[in-house]
């Protein structure tokens, strides 16, 4: 039989082929980013705040009880503080006290792949399978900067639902349901971020009122307003009720503070990065097509994007929510990807869920996690304690590890705590940029011991006081302590 003679013949999968090639490519997708995250788990662990956060959440568990005042630093002890992440905190601390670090790894690692699976599966719904993909890809490289293991990768599934709900009531001119509420009280308790979802209501009913009959607007209004405060009062069920909103807020309030603070920031194109390869891929894209959106949908576009350019920790929300905003406006442009009728393989399914339980399983068993060493100054803290020093002044990333040794901090993570006057004044003593500054905290604040980093420039200026002396040195911390009369340098001191 010539070759031609084979054209009409089909191919024909055999049985795994038809079983895997009928999983959906949402699942696909998640199982891989996953994997991939757990992998590299120690990625997730390179953040400080990771410490505190699982040591507010045992605290949690172990009192039955949420936290009201500090109880971490000597600096602010018994100032009004409340943990708005307080779930997330408890699951991460759950999860520490069943697997070790591997807990909170695979629990961030669930969170993020849970957020841009139902991601493919959204997007499925307007375009075809592998343009989903290409665009979560897109989305994932834009985010993985902040994939870290603290309370915002378990709120990001709830966000995406949220905000997929209030799209398609957009989309279809109407009201979102009230059956959405259980998301925005979930992630109220999870998370901050839920002043976010609140915010997106109003945009999206304009949007909806945009695009609607004159004879519907005042009606549609009125059932966008009714959602809009259903949705304010649900975010008042959590233990702090509607002090949560307000601590929430509290965070924005950092004002000159946020610029010193690396993931508020603003986006760094002094180099060409992924975030900056992929808005020119976006940009081209759309000039490439005409695509057209409604008024009220290029002022969400450009609310997220000017909200990704001004801080880093908000790319992952432009990334995953602006697919979202364009979906339907660019499928009814372009063309939807043709209905298929898909048959779904549940032993598919099952098997690829089993595959990446095994997986995951056996590499936790086999790898040892472990946080970001830098953050982690177990020799120094050691030292400290021998000289049982009580009021350190220290750099902001050991203020988590501090905590979990049972120190109390100058300052941490928690920078609502500490408000932006504070926050400026230490940036700059530490930096020496106010010399009289840092003297001035030496002294107001009574500071028996420093835990510096090699780099920072007020531990160059300690070894030049006369009243301080430098007892430890190794390549992840300094100490300097307060000489005392007649006192000999600590055994084994670095000198």
């Amino acid at each position: 039989m010539s070759i031609a003679g084979l054209d009409h013949i089909g191919h024909k999968p055999g049985t795994a082929e038809r079983i895997f090639g009928q999983v959906p490519a949402w699942l696909w997708f998640g199982a891989g980013l996953f994997l991939l995250m757990v992998i590299g788990g120690n990625r997730s662990l390179q953040d400080a705040d990771t410490y505190w956060q699982i040591v507010v959440g045992q605290s949690i568990i172990d009192h039955r009880a949420l936290p009201h005042t500090d109880i971490y630093s000597f600096t602010r002890h018994g100032a009004p503080w409340i943990s708005s992440s307080w779930l997330a905190q408890v699951l991460y601390a759950a999860s520490y006290a069943v697997a070790g670090w591997a807990g909170p790894v695979i629990l961030a690692a669930l969170g993020t792949a849970a957020a841009f699976a139902l991601l493919v599966h959204i997007l499925c719904r307007y375009f075809s399978a592998a343009h989903a993909v290409i665009v979560a890809m897109g989305s994932v490289l834009m985010s993985a900067h902040h994939f870290v293991a603290r309370p915002h990768l378990l709120a990001l599934p709830v966000m995406v639902a949220w905000v997929y709900g209030l799209v398609k009531a957009s989309d279809g001119r109407r009201a979102p349901s009230f059956r959405l509420l259980p998301l925005i009280i979930l992630w109220a308790n999870l998370h901050g971020g839920f002043v976010l979802g609140l915010a997106l209501i109003a945009p999206f009913a304009l949007d909806a009122l945009w695009n609607a009959q004159s004879p519907q607007r005042f009606s549609l209004t009125l059932r966008w307003a009714a959602f809009g405060i259903g949705a304010l009062l649900a975010s008042w069920i959590t233990p702090y009720g509607w002090n949560s909103l307000l601590a929430a807020r509290q965070i924005l309030d950092l004002g000159p503070a946020m610029p010193l603070i690396a993931e508020w920031q603003a986006a760094d194109f002094s180099s060409l990065g992924v975030f900056e390869i992929c808005l020119f891929a976006a940009v081209a894209g759309a000039l490439w097509r005409g695509i057209v959106l409604s008024p009220p949908r290029i002022l969400l576009v450009l609310g997220l994007l000017h909200m990704a350019l001004s801080h880093n920790r908000n790319i992952e929300v432009f990334a995953l929510l602006t697919p979202l905003v364009v979906a339907g406006p660019l499928a009814a442009q372009l063309g939807r990807a043709e209905a298929v009728a898909r048959t779904r393989s549940w032993i598919g399914v099952v098997a690829v869920v089993l595959g990446v339980v095994g997986a995951t399983t056996a590499f936790a068993v086999s790898h040892t996690f472990s946080p970001m060493v830098s953050q982690t100054p177990a020799a120094a803290v050691d030292v400290l304690k021998a000289r049982k020093a009580s009021r350190i002044l220290h750099n902001a990333g050991f203020g988590g590890y501090l905590i979990t040794q049972g120190i109390p901090t100058f300052f941490d993570g928690r920078g609502e705590l500490y408000g932006a006057p504070f926050l400026v004044k230490t940036f700059d003593a530490l930096a020496l940029r106010d010399v009289g500054g840092f003297l001035g905290l030496l002294d107001s604040y009574k500071i028996d011991a420093t835990l510096l980093t090699p780099e920072t420039p007020a531990a160059g200026l300690l070894d030049r006081l006369d009243d301080w002396q430098r007892i430890h040195t190794d390549g992840i911390a300094v100490v300097h302590v307060r000489k005392m009369e007649k006192t000999e340098p600590a055994e084994g001191a670095a000198r």
